[in-house]
């Protein structure tokens, strides 16, 4: 991707699953990147892991201050910040809504979406000075289409997808981009603990997903780093206040395009009343 050799990015939540395929391209592309995570001995095993270019810093998204001196040591250590993923969150308070546990839905909103807008303010606060830099954020299908996701996640996910287009309304004359990542069902810890009860077993994960999948596979990790990959760089340098779906046609294209099948070739057209064209 052009232009990402030498930027500094954050990737928060990039401990483990999309956010650590993330990491890893940013790293390849020659980026300095912060694996910005709660979970601390497995980011600081990614950053060990991935060299120089990496390195661990710890963030709990639900408290602005951890978030503030995060984006305050980035910018002491590297003297910029060029791209922010504002990507941690978790499927939250699952179960019926009559059901819901307050608790569960107060710390689902402050992960999923209180923790993404106040990434946003304290990434926006470094770039304004610096005229530049990128925001992506991590959305959901579950924000777009009704029974995708457990309630209240799918709320929080709505909400970024409002977010990111009035934020980058506000940045875009700043020269600033904001766009937001949709990825569809991938296959990571957090999925395999939902779907088989075991959070390391990716491979029993990947093979149940590809069963149901409209491509015949399991969306990876590495899939929605190549398009985050792309959303920081200079090649998407006219992409802004948008959504990049990664979700095999989810959300856009899950009709089973019926009236394009082998009973219907060389048909022409229906007409009223059941007439054909011959």
């Amino acid at each position: 991707m052009r232009g990402l050799v030498g930027k500094v990015v954050v990737v928060t939540g990039g401990a483990s699953g999309i956010g650590r395929a993330c990491v890893e391209r940013f790293v390849e592309e020659g980026c300095t990147t912060i694996v910005a995570d709660v979970q601390r001995e497995p980011g600081e095993a990614v950053a060990d892991e991935l060299g120089d270019l990496a390195s661990y810093l710890h963030l709990d998204v639900t408290d602005e201050e951890s978030i503030a001196a995060l984006v305050d040591t980035v910018v002491e250590r590297h003297g910029r910040l060029d791209v922010f993923m504002a990507n941690a969150a978790v499927f939250g308070a699952i179960g019926p809504i009559a059901e819901q546990r307050t608790p569960d839905v107060d710390l689902t909103l402050a992960v999923n979406l209180r923790g993404v807008i106040l990434s946003l303010k304290h990434a926006a606060r470094a770039m304004v000075p610096q005229g530049s830099g990128v925001i992506i954020t991590t959305a959901s299908p579950g924000g777009l289409i009704g029974g995708a996701g457990p309630h209240v996640y799918s709320a929080t996910k709505a909400g970024i997808i409002g977010l990111t287009r009035s934020v980058a309304a506000e940045l875009r004359p700043r020269g600033i981009r904001v766009t937001a990542v949709v990825p569809g069902a991938i296959a990571s810890a957090m999925t395999a603990s939902a779907l088989v009860g075991d959070a390391d077993d990716l491979e029993a994960t990947a093979e149940r997903m590809a069963k149901g999948s409209m491509l015949g596979r399991a969306g990876l990790p590495e899939d929605l780093a190549g398009a985050v990959a792309f959303l920081a760089s200079d090649d998407a340098g006219y992409v802004t206040g948008s959504e990049l779906f990664v979700d095999a046609g989810y959300t856009h294209a899950s009709g089973a395009a019926y009236f394009a099948g082998e009973q219907h070739a060389g048909a022409g057209a229906l007409l009223e009343g059941g007439r054909r064209t011959s």
